[in-house]
């Protein structure tokens, strides 16, 4: 027993699951046992009682016959022997004897105090008739059924103790052995387990069969490895992820644009390095603040507080803001900064944090200035182009009509300029354009506006007029400054230029019509003898006897297949490989010779013709490039130009499109240039028809980009793909630092928007290079090839193919 409770001990301190599992089978077999023990003594009670009552009934059976005999016989002595051999039973102790009417025998003793069991039965006597003679009450006692009872219990209980008591601790041992053991083993490994010691697997002190492996112990030993080894693989993963985020850090840090980061506040939590150098700030002086605390002076606080107010509610709206802002260093200076704000999200998709980044585009800004100067004012002059002069006239106009006054349109022409430019040189014919427009500026007042439309043509207008005298004595005064010789290249030339006027509101109240009616006078001031000014008159509504010969044979020239339609090739800048060819429409009448499209283009314009010409043109270009490629096997690209008129016909795109299927080429083949002046034409219109040509594939390209007026506000706006660089900047770009910077920021902006960028008027072998360096996609000019007819190009087309091949 000492043994015995030692190793109870053992197991209780060394194994408290063992000892809870002795317990527990002790506890349930224990009940088990009174349970089982009780069930089997109840039964054997309830046999003894059957037995007593059995017996009983075999008493009655057997006896019941030979009592009522000796009862009806009266024969006591053998009555008295029956009544002693039924008390000579077992458990048999008392019985009583009832003889009717009123007498008893009574033998056997009855105990008062001990469980009886009772049976009484009649005695009958048969005759003829059943006659009752007595009742024989039996009485037996349940003492040696208790005794017995009690006997098993103690012996059952006894033997059943230790049965349960042996097996329990078998039982126990057994589990201690195959069990517990190798629980406290995992348990020790669970306490000494950690991330620097995964190498170690779990491995327990039995033998590795297969039923070792697949029962529970060895489920959990491999789920343990099998964590440690997940473990291992995510301790891993974590360091990757730590050197990610270590190279994501320093990537932010070393960024070359300005990051912040801020809470969901508002409150800065974080700046980079470039941030610093930008600002001038120092991350401890900005961290807690609020960025619009950052980027404003004194000034422009309030200014700066609404901005950033509008730019968080964008943001929570739309999810990104991206803008430019005019932000302050911490010295006061300021600078033109591109920023973009994006909130940081979580798993779940819950906003955390905010993402601010700045680039500084001061230089940029500058660029876009002069740009927007060169956009906006002749480049070689210096006065207002056509657009920037439409827009005060429109302003004079709405100011005369609050002030009840005049206003003067003159439409200036120079007398033989395209003779002098011809025989002296494009550069002789700069410096007679820029004097010209010297002389006529010196003749108006600061109120009014001169302006260059192009070419040799000249606007001037004069606003605030009290009578139409005015521009007559201004018209002299303009002719009189012309008098004089013009010094140019050493020589002394003569340059008249011959004056149309209209006045508002006299001859028109709307600025279009003024312009009109200003060149027809100057046409009319042309015509008889130039170096005159001529007012406009109703009949001069009649364009020119010239100009009506010109619209004639113009409504015939498509019939009489006069028109014609020459190449000029558009190579890859990079790898001098043929891209394509932009089709350039020919006039050759018979009368008038070849006529150049700066002489019938405009006409054709005014006139409507335009659009069938334009119709044609298409046609034509496609099925050339289409042929192009059956014949040669190069599949090019062809430019068309697209004039506003035409543009703006209803049917326009339903031709673009009719063109691309009658000839079989792709629609990405087809590249349609559309110039400055409608690009600024920001209608619903102008925006539906870019947007279906460009469903359809089509590409789209600016043509003579900033030789005309503002578009880069319109850039990002409709989905054109090419921007062409016109030839007056390409041809200084060798010699004029300032047409070299212009060139490069135009090619920068464009691919900053997503535009390949072709450059016009290329000539020298120089150009090719400069161009190729600073990124510019293709060229065409003089230096690839002229303009040449289809015939001619196509040769040019053979032999370049396989001089390429």
């Amino acid at each position: 027993m000492q043994k015995l409770a030692k190793r109870l001990q053992q197991f209780r301190a060394g194994s408290p699951l063992s000892f809870r599992l002795l317990a527990y089978i002790l506890l349930f077999s224990s009940l088990f046992t009174l349970i089982a023990t009780g069930i089997q003594i109840y039964s054997d009670f309830r046999k003894d009682v059957s037995l007593i009552d059995e017996r009983m009934s075999v008493i009655e059976t057997s006896y019941a016959s030979s009592l009522s005999r000796s009862l009806w016989a009266l024969d006591q002595k053998l009555l008295q022997v029956q009544m002693e051999g039924i008390l000579s039973l077992p458990d048999i102790v008392h019985l009583r004897l009832r003889i009717f009417p009123d007498s008893e025998l009574v033998m056997g003793d009855n105990p008062r105090n001990l469980s009886t069991i009772t049976r009484s039965f009649t005695l009958t006597h048969t005759n003829d008739e059943p006659y009752d003679l007595g009742e024989l009450t039996i009485t037996a006692s349940m003492e040696e059924i208790y005794q017995n009872m009690r006997r098993k219990v103690g012996i059952i209980l006894t033997t059943q103790f230790f049965k349960t008591f042996l097996i329990s601790i078998l039982i126990v041992w057994i589990f201690q052995y195959f069990v517990t053991r190798h629980l406290s083993h995992m348990a020790g490994y669970a306490r000494q387990f950690s991330l620097d010691n995964l190498d170690k697997p779990l491995e327990l002190e039995r033998p590795d069969t297969e039923a070792n492996r697949k029962d529970e112990l060895g489920q959990v030993t491999d789920a343990m490895n099998q964590m440690r080894d997940r473990l291992q693989q995510d301790l891993e993963r974590q360091q990757q992820d730590a050197a990610e985020i270590r190279k994501l850090s320093k990537a932010i840090e070393q960024s070359p644009s300005s990051v912040l980061i801020c809470d969901r506040r508002w409150h800065i939590e974080f700046v980079n390095q470039k941030f610093s150098q930008l600002t001038g700030h120092k991350p401890e002086d900005v961290v807690g603040k609020h960025p619009a605390a950052v980027s404003a002076d004194t000034l422009g606080e309030k200014e700066n507080r609404q901005l950033w107010q509008s730019i968080q509610l964008q943001v929570q709206r739309v999810g990104v803001w991206q803008g430019e802002v005019n932000s302050v260093r911490k010295n006061g200076e300021r600078f033109w900064e591109q920023v973009v704000v994006t909130p940081i999200k979580d798993s779940a998709g819950a906003v955390t944090h905010f993402l601010i980044l700045g680039e500084d585009i001061s230089i940029r800004k500058r660029y876009e200035q002069q740009l927007l100067r060169q956009a906006n004012y002749d480049i070689l002059t210096g006065l207002p182009n056509r657009m920037l002069a439409l827009d005060r006239l429109k302003l004079a106009l709405a100011h005369a009509r609050r002030e009840d006054s005049l206003v003067g349109v003159m439409f200036l022409d120079l007398d033989n300029f395209k003779h002098i430019n011809d025989t002296m040189g494009h550069d002789a014919g700069d410096n007679l354009l820029i004097e010209a427009a010297r002389r006529i500026s010196s003749c108006l007042r600061g109120t009014s506006t001169v302006a260059r439309l192009g070419g040799d043509e000249f606007l001037v207008i004069l606003p605030g007029l009290t009578g139409s005298d005015s521009t007559d004595q201004v018209a002299d005064r303009i002719l009189q400054t012309f008098a004089p010789p013009f010094l140019v290249g050493g020589q002394e030339v003569f340059v008249t230029t011959s004056i149309g006027i209209a006045i508002y509101p006299v001859d028109s109240d709307n600025s279009g019509t003024l312009l009109q009616h200003a060149d027809a006078a100057m046409y009319r001031a042309k015509s008889k003898g130039k170096s005159a000014w001529e007012r406009f008159a109703p009949e001069m509504k009649e364009v020119s006897h010239d100009r009506l010969q010109m619209e004639s044979r113009m409504h015939r020239a498509l019939e009489l297949k006069e028109f014609e339609l020459y190449y000029q090739p558009i190579v890859n800048t990079a790898s001098g490989m043929l891209v394509g060819a932009e089709a350039l429409l020919r006039w050759n009448n018979p009368v008038m010779g070849m006529v150049m499209p700066d002489r019938f283009i405009p006409l054709a314009e005014e006139t409507g013709l335009i659009t069938s010409i334009g119709e044609w043109v298409l046609r034509e270009a496609c099925n050339a490039a289409a042929r192009w490629e059956e014949s040669t096997g190069v599949r090019l690209n062809i430019a068309v130009n697209v004039s506003p008129r035409q543009f703006r016909d209803p049917g326009f795109v339903d031709a673009v499109l009719t063109a691309i299927e009658a000839s079989g080429i792709r629609p990405e083949q087809l590249e349609l240039e559309i110039t400055e002046r409608l690009i600024l034409d920001n209608t619903i219109e102008t925006a539906t028809i870019l947007r279906r040509l460009d469903e359809h594939g089509t590409r789209l390209s600016v043509d003579d980009f900033g030789t005309g007026f503002s578009a880069l506000s319109y850039l990002k706006s409709y989905p054109f793909d090419i921007l062409k660089i016109d030839k007056s900047f390409i041809h200084d770009v060798m010699i004029e630092k300032d047409d070299a910077a212009l060139v490069k920021a135009i090619v920068n902006m464009a691919h900053s928007l997503g535009l390949a960028v072709i450059a016009e008027g290329v000539e020298e072998e120089s150009q090719t290079h400069f161009l190729m360096e600073n990124g510019c996609d293709f060229a065409q000019g003089y230096f690839y090839s002229r303009p040449a007819p289809e015939s001619e190009f196509e040769a040019w087309l053979r032999s370049n193919s396989r001089s390429q091949k």
